[in-house]
């Protein structure tokens, strides 16, 4: 389906549409490949009047065969969402004019990380949410063409790479933490207690539905050192990714001290069942990361060596090395590409309040730009609307999500078969 002429006209507007060189002054260096001369082709495949999303850049979208795309949907913008917000769940035909089809509804989500909406590895057909039903967080696992569902009595975050397991956070903590990423309706059982020992990271098993707390917030936090030693924090996990195979899993250890704006932030590692926990990251400023093999981690960090920047970590060990230096050189939503050789990625608005999705290729150095996207001033705070690109299983194409097209958010499919090839 072709860009409807308000979004042909907003893209021209908005985006740099010529030659790889128009960058404005606060955009990151990006040494683009001389052979590519023009920005590839980009088509929205949601549209108004309802606003559409998928969310999170660690999630999968696509379905195995590439042909459908997860989102949701929502009829306002710009607040937080109240208990009583139900969001639609649907997908987008690729293949048949970008047709929506809706699938079910959500009433636990968040503009940052929606409802954990994903597609559950090692099925062709079944897809995983989060929800709330009567007092408490669950999660549902639908079967797209048959269309039968079950649901468990607990919520998910990241799924293992067989889909037969989940680990998550206890989503009523982190939306007490850091209102925004968690989900209004439920509060927080222990919100006095610093460091709860029957909160912190759970287990699911997705066949049968049974969960166990493996790591606790009592133990993390008398866990190592923490940076700075502070004194009467508060502690919740969040950002938690398993490994490619799934023998290990990520999670961002964070801290609030009394009278503190900003949390600190460790990243550290586990097995699926809680142990052997391995601190990657100790100084205390981690952000994005994602998994570029079994044993290597991809993070903007802050690290003696380079301060800020991209850092490519070794699980289990001290090595750490510096990544795209001088051209990755701000924070952003970070995925290797199949066979690891570019990695896609975004920035935070620039002060044109483009957002600059791109390409970078490990083996030669140089970035490709994707698009400039320009973020309206309104779109801040908790309500913003991050790019969190997102690959097809073939790895040649993106979905982002923008409001860059003048009729709120949508997501936008970007055609990158020509640059990967």
């Amino acid at each position: 389906m072709k860009n409807t002429a308000l979004d042909r006209r907003a893209f021209l507007k908005h985006t740099a549409c010529g030659t790889l060189t128009l960058l404005s002054s606060a955009s990151p260096v990006l040494r683009a490949d001389p052979q590519v001369e023009t920005l590839p082709p980009v088509r929205a495949i949601t549209h108004e009047p309802k606003f559409h999303w998928f969310s999170y850049y660690d999630k999968l979208q696509f379905d195995p065969s590439g042909r459908y795309a997860l989102g949701m949907e929502v009829d306002f913008e710009h607040r937080s969402p109240k208990p009583d917000d139900i969001i639609r769940i649907g997908m987008v035909d690729l293949h048949d004019g970008d047709r929506w089809t809706e699938l079910d509804r959500s009433s636990a989500w968040c503009w940052q990380q929606g409802c954990m909406l994903q597609w559950r590895p090692g099925s062709q057909t079944q897809i995983i949410w989060n929800d709330r039903q009567s007092n408490k967080y669950v999660c549902h696992i639908l079967d797209v063409k048959s269309r039968r569902k079950r649901t468990l009595p607990c919520p998910i975050y990241t799924l293992s790479p067989d889909g037969r397991t989940a680990v998550a956070p206890d989503f009523r903590r982190i939306q007490d933490m850091r209102p925004g990423y968690g989900y209004a309706g439920l509060p927080d059982p222990h919100a006095e207690d610093p460091a709860p020992k029957d909160s912190g990271i759970f287990r699911i098993d997705l066949d049968g539905g049974k969960q166990d707390l493996i790591i606790s917030l009592a133990d993390i936090a008398q866990f190592g050192q923490i940076p700075g030693n502070p004194k009467n924090a508060k502690h919740y996990p969040n950002h938690l990714l398993f490994n490619t195979d799934g023998s290990r899993f990520i999670f961002l250890h964070r801290w609030r001290a009394k009278g503190m704006r900003s949390f600190g932030t460790r990243m550290l590692t586990a097995k699926p069942d809680g142990s052997d926990i391995h601190i990657v990251d100790s100084y205390g400023q981690t952000s994005h990361f994602i998994w570029r093999d079994p044993r290597h981690i991809l993070a903007w960090a802050w690290h003696p060596s380079h301060k800020s920047a991209f850092y490519l970590y070794e699980d289990g060990t001290d090595k750490v090395e510096v990544v795209g230096k001088d051209i990755m050189t701000r924070n952003g939503h970070c995925t290797y590409l199949p066979g690891n050789r570019w990695i896609l990625n975004d920035t935070y608005p620039d002060k044109e309040r483009k957002q600059n999705v791109y390409l970078y290729n490990a083996t030669t150095d140089k970035t490709v730009p994707l698009g400039y996207f320009y973020l309206p001033p309104e779109y801040k705070g908790e309500w913003r609307c991050d790019t969190h690109p997102r690959f097809s299983p073939d790895g040649r194409s993106v979905v982002i999500d923008s409001a860059h097209g003048g009729n709120g958010r949508q997501m936008y499919l970007i055609d990158i078969s020509a640059i990967v090839g």
